[in-house]
């Protein structure tokens, strides 16, 4: 299973940016697309964000469009996700999951299907809470 390492999570404020990084750990990143997802306590999991392993395709959420921006530098085999404008509703452990593609499907306003592969890739994430 792909490792990765956690950085940029925190306590901010409503209107408040964050950087997250996830930086993979024993392998690298240069043939493989990136995704975010995030999960809420006793919440389901939702796709948030993706990136091609070129750079060259973007996936973002109904919620993450215009406030959230993906970006990578395989130099670093490190996977980065800009948010700004940041709402108490994006309080959610942060996490990657890396695959041979982006799926699609897995970036729109709804949460993961129960069966969605991405959940046995669950790490630890890392920790955005968003509240005054």
């Amino acid at each position: 299973q792909f490792k990765f390492v956690y950085s940029g999570g925190g306590l901010v404020q409503p209107g408040e940016s964050l950087r997250l990084s996830c930086a993979a750990s024993g392998f690298t990143l240069d043939n493989y697309a990136v995704g975010w997802f995030r999960q809420a306590p006793g919440k389901e999991h939702w796709g948030v964000s993706c990136i091609s392993d070129t750079e060259d395709t973007t996936y973002y959420s109904d919620s993450a469009k215009g406030r959230f921006t993906i970006s990578r530098n395989n130099a670093l085999s490190t996977v980065y996700l800009q948010m700004s404008s940041l709402k108490p509703e994006d309080t959610a452990v942060y996490y990657c999951v890396a695959g041979p593609r982006c799926a699609a499907g897995d970036f729109s306003d709804a949460p993961l299907s129960a069966s969605d592969p991405v959940h046995a890739y669950r790490d630890q994430g890392t920790q955005v809470t968003v509240s005054s």
